[in-house]
């Protein structure tokens, strides 16, 4: 198998060669003035803070009534299915026809059950429509429904200037045309919407390799190429690094597009707990002193799999000590930040600034274009070697129609923004209220009793509300209030941890956080979601264990 990474691989290890790809010696990477900048932008630092992130445990009474309240679901889902089959309730699901009975199902009855009887009750709560830019206030289309959310109809009214809780406009760049968009509307008149073809063929525009040099100057890498989406940035290249007779070593909590790129690529998967590093230790030591399975030959590679920031815990990756695990045992490290660049770090490039590290101490830095930088795609950056391996292996390279043209000049305005390529510092300015509203929404619902997840700099926030009743009540009531939110429950999380997701921005104004939390602070008298203790990470051992067991 071809090795991207450049190193040479022995036994299992990989060795780094003193040069790099341009001759150069190990050291900064000036390519495109880039240390220069970075020294003026005050990076490299290094974050010596400690990492504070909290996962409370609900009290037991919680976790009962909970449990409670799924189990009556349950039995209420068997007696309406009952009611169903004697036809004495309508069935509005997907059934088999008649002259089809004797065939293999095509709708399997009870994998649907969830959906039948629990998440249909209160599906009104996900898939609203919006009509209007997804900025810090959008406008809702109402809908009701008439046979218990099985069908939606539209009012025809619009709920206007609802505050938006629930995007991922960390730096509020998703925003309604203005005068600093005109590039992209000159570049829409001038190469029109669609490409028509892939980066192999006739899909190459001159806007891609702009935005590819723009993007490895940012991330200070010697290469980068683009991508059109960012979910099949991660499972579509991820089987193009790493295939049969490799390891991967996935943290728990990977996003579904890290989990089906790895499962495309045919390696063996092991599963390490979330932000554990010995767990992650004892899989890496295994594998360097075992081998494959049976027949004990050395893994060709061994590929580590992470996020920046985990979408649904709000916690950041602990990087420092993956990169040091990683030199140590001669694996190679993946690292997915798509929430993570422009959210955190002092100018916004990510948990590899925000810790201070070396960008070439991580292999494969991906990123996607969808949250800060209101846009679409994704990136891989890296090596140049790496980088024009993927050009020629990827296949979203390949088969994939190339990013659309105004959507690379927006992803160019946006980024140029942030650096202070455009003559301002507004980017940078953002980049700070970012984190400094980051900091007050979590300081507040702390102190209001909320158990909340995540890392302390995280501009996700998880705010738990357990029980499933809670779950759309919650997001009914903040509708009613103009609040819009995201809650999330299970399979998306544990069965028993359903959770309202809020995303801060830099576009919120300290005015419409006070209103959201205001109306928070009533709702969870009202519901009765204050369940903190306040007790800072109740769950020790989600860093600190020392005995477990893994799954293979």
């Amino acid at each position: 198998m071809a090795n991207p990474g450049g190193g040479a691989i022995c036994n299992g290890n990989l060795h780094n060669h003193g040069k790099q790809s341009d001759g150069s010696a190990s050291g900064n990477c000036a390519k495109n003035g880039i240390v220069k900048e970075a020294q003026q932008n005050g990076w490299p630092h290094v974050y010596d803070k400690p990492l504070v992130e909290s996962f409370e445990e609900a009290p037991l009474h919680v976790m009962v009534f909970t449990y409670l309240g799924y189990g009556l679901g349950t039995l209420f889902g068997y007696l309406r299915d009952f009611l169903r089959s004697c036809g004495i309730e309508k069935c509005n699901a997907a059934i088999e026809r008649e002259e089809q009975k004797d065939f293999v199902p095509l709708y399997q009855n009870f994998e649907n059950f969830y959906t039948r009887n629990l998440y249909m009750r209160i599906r009104d709560n996900w898939n609203r429509p919006i009509c209007s830019a997804p900025g810090s206030r959008f406008d809702v289309m109402e809908r009701v429904s008439d046979d218990y959310n099985w069908t939606f109809r539209f009012t025809g009214r619009i709920i206007k200037d609802v505050i938006n809780m629930g995007s991922y406009n960390f730096l509020g760049l998703a925003a309604s045309y203005d005068e600093s968009m005109r590039t992209v509307k000159d570049v829409l008149e001038e190469y029109g919407l669609g490409v028509a073809s892939t980066r192999h063929e006739m899909g190459t525009l001159d806007k891609h390799e702009e935005l590819e040099n723009l993007v490895a100057k940012f991330l200070n890498v010697e290469a980068a190429m683009v991508f059109g989406m960012g979910f099949a940035t991660n499972s579509m290249n991820i089987p193009a690094l790493v295939g049969k007779g490799c390891l991967i070593l996935s943290d728990e909590l990977n996003h579904a597009s890290l989990v089906l790129g790895a499962r495309l690529s045919g390696a063996t998967i092991r599963i390490f707990k979330h932000n554990n590093m010995q767990s992650l230790e004892k899989l890496l030591r295994d594998a360097v002193i075992y081998g494959q399975p049976r027949i004990r030959r050395a893994w060709k590679k061994i590929l580590i799999l992470v996020e920046g920031i985990y979408s649904m815990e709000g916690s950041i990756v602990r990087l420092p000590q993956i990169v040091a695990l990683k030199k140590k045992y001669k694996a190679y490290l993946y690292i997915d930040e798509a929430h993570s660049i422009g959210s955190v770090g002092p100018t916004g490039r990510g948990v590899v600034e925000f810790f201070g590290l070396d960008p070439r101490d991580v292999d494969v830095l991906m990123g996607t274009f969808t949250k800060s930088f209101g846009a679409s795609g994704g990136y891989i950056a890296g090596r140049k070697d790496l980088v024009d391996y993927l050009r020629v292996h990827s296949h979203s390279a390949v088969y994939a129609t190339s990013m659309s043209p105004p959507v690379a000049e927006q992803i160019i305005r946006s980024m140029k923004f942030i650096m202070g390529l455009d003559g301002t510092t507004q980017g940078l300015q953002r980049v700070r209220q970012l984190a400094k509203n980051t900091r007050y929404f979590r300081q507040r619902l702390n102190e209001m009793g909320f158990i909340i997840y995540g890392n302390e700099e995280s501009p996700v926030i998880p705010l738990l509300l357990y029980m499933p009743a809670k779950v759309a009540a919650f997001a009914r009531h903040l509708l009613n209030r103009k609040i819009g939110v995201v809650v999330v429950g299970f399979p998306a999380t544990p069965l028993a941890e359903a959770r309202a997701r809020f995303c801060v921005s830099a576009a919120h104004t300290r005015e419409m956080l006070d209103t959201v939390l205001e109306n928070l602070d009533e709702m969870g008298d009202l519901l009765q979601l204050k369940y903190s203790r306040h007790r800072k990470s109740a769950r020790p051992e989600l860093y600190d264990e020392t005995s477990f067991e893994l799954d293979d």
